[in-house]
């Protein structure tokens, strides 16, 4: 498969007390796939320590951003080692983000770096 060379950041950012971040790594790389990115670019980030969560703005496991920018953004929560919920698009609470809202960031990351 022919991959679009497109320089976005992709980075997940993981507890490893918190067991959801092999799923999300997996949705993620499935939707770069799809996409024609590179899976493999992703930049796996571990927060081991409240010290690393405040540095990093780690809001819980995992976290997903692209561009610096997180692909579920939630206003005024507190940093620290713990695991993170996401509303899915129709209306589930889940421990990942929704595919589709990882395929829209990652699209929109492409749009954007393409005019740069």
């Amino acid at each position: 498969m022919r991959r679009n060379v497109v320089a976005i950041q992709v980075e997940l950012f993981y507890w490893e007390g918190c067991p959801s971040h092999p799923r999300a790594l997996a949705d993620l790389r499935e939707q770069m796939t799809v996409l024609g990115l590179d899976p493999e670019a992703i930049e796996l980030r571990e927060v081991e320590t409240e010290g690393d969560a405040e540095r990093e703005r780690f809001v819980g496991s995992p976290t997903i951003r692209i561009d610096g920018e997180d692909v579920s953004p939630i206003a005024a929560e507190p940093y620290g080692l713990t695991c993170r919920v996401y509303h899915r698009r129709d209306g589930r609470i889940y421990p990942t983000p929704d595919p589709a809202d990882l395929r829209d960031a990652l699209s929109a990351a492409m749009t954007t770096s393409e005019r740069s």
